[in-house]
C-alpha cells in the first residue's frame, strides 16, 4: 500500500509561498504525505513501514485505525530527513512504544546507536534494531521476504538502500531515492523487470525544475529522462513502473496537470496514497 509520494520536506514545503504550494496552504488541495509503502498481512493483521517519516503519525493511524492492523516493524533506506525521522514518534516523549522491530544497514545502525536523540530510543527499548546486509534475504514473517540493494546517493550519515519486497505471489521493488539510474552499478532495467511492481525515484520531472539552483547537485533521475529511457519497453512493463518521492515543485503531486496526463498516456504509473497493489 502506498502511504505517501511527496520526497522528504512534504507538500505543502516549509516556507514556500509559490504557486506549487500556495493551494494547499490555502485549503484548495490536500496535503501530500512524504514516501513510504506499507506490507500489509490481513491474515496476521500486521504490518511493515518501508521508511518512517516525519508524517509516521499519520501513516500509523491510517494503518490503525483505517485498516486495523498493527505495526510489526519499519525497514529504513538511509538517513536523509523523509526517511527516518518519524522514527521520534516511537519514544518517551510520544508513543513510548515497546521494542519496535527496525532493520537497518550497518552504517544505519551505527548512525542511530551513536547518535542522540536516536539513541536513546534503543537505550530505552522503544527500538530493536536490526542490522540486515545487502543482498541477504530476511524473512520478518512467513509471508514476507526482503532483499536490500545498495544504491548510489549522497550518503553523509549512512549507506542508501532499496528494498525488493516479496510476498506469497509477487514482488514490488522501492527505490525512492538514487542517482542518475547509469552510476547504479546494477541495470535498473533488469532489476525491474524481476519485480510485479516498481515504485521508483521522481523526485524532478524536468530539469530547471528549480530555478536559480544548479540541479546538478541533486543528481536524482529527471522524470523526463526515465519516460525517454523506457520509451520503448512492452506496455505490460511500463504498466509495472510507479513514480514516487516527489519534490513540492514537482507537477506529478496534481493528477490533473499535463505532466501526470502525459506519464500516464505514455503507459507508466503515478504512485498515488491509498492506492493497493496485490502481493
Amino acid at each position: 500500500m502506498v502511504l505517501g509520494t511527496a520526497q522528504d520536506a512534504g507538500f505543502p514545503q516549509a516556507a514556500c509561498q509559490k504557486a506549487c504550494c500556495r493551494p494547499v496552504w490555502q485549503g484548495e488541495k490536500a496535503r501530500e504525505w512524504v514516501s513510504c509503502l506499507a506490507y500489509v498481512d490481513p491474515k496476521s493483521d500486521q504490518a511493515w513501514l518501508f521508511d518512517a517519516t516525519p508524517d509516521f503519525k499519520d501513516q500509523l493511524y491510517y494503518l490503525q485505525e483505517k485498516l486495523g492492523v498493527s505495526l510489526a516493524g519499519i525497514f529504513l533506506t538511509h538517513a536523509h530527513m523523509g526517511h527516518y525521522t518519524g522514527l521520534m514518534h516511537l519514544g518517551r516523549e510520544a508513543m513510548g512504544a515497546a521494542g519496535v522491530p527496525v532493520y537497518v544497514m550497518p552504517e544505519m545502525y551505527n548512525y542511530l546507536s551513536e547518535n542522540g536523540p536516536w539513541s536513546q530510543l534503543q537505550e530505552l527499548g522503544n527500538i530493536e534494531l536490526i542490522k540486515i546486509q545487502a543482498d541477504s534475504l530476511i524473512r520478518p514473517s512467513s509471508g514476507l521476504a526482503v532483499l536490500a540493494m545498495r544504491v548510489p546517493h549522497r550518503d553523509e550519515f549512512s549507506e542508501t538502500v532499496g528494498y525488493s519486497i516479496r510476498g506469497g505471489n509477487k514482488k514490488a521493488l522501492f527505490i525512492p531515492d538514487i542517482d542518475k539510474w547509469q552510476l547504479w552499478e546494477r541495470s535498473i532495467d533488469s532489476v525491474s523487470q524481476q519485480h510485479d511492481w516498481s515504485f521508483l525515484d521522481g523526485s524532478f520531472f524536468a530539469n530547471g525544475e528549480i530555478p536559480g539552483r544548479d540541479m546538478s547537485e541533486i543528481p536524482h533521475p529527471f522524470v523526463q529522462e526515465s519516460l525517454q529511457r523506457w520509451q520503448g519497453l512492452p506496455a505490460n512493463e511500463k504498466a509495472r513502473i510507479h513514480f514516487i518521492h516527489f519534490n513540492h515543485t514537482n507537477p506529478l503531486l496534481y493528477p490533473e496537470s499535463e505532466q501526470s496526463q502525459r506519464v500516464l498516456q505514455q503507459g507508466f504509473g503515478i504512485a498515488r496514497t491509498g492506492a493497493v497493489f496485490p502481493l
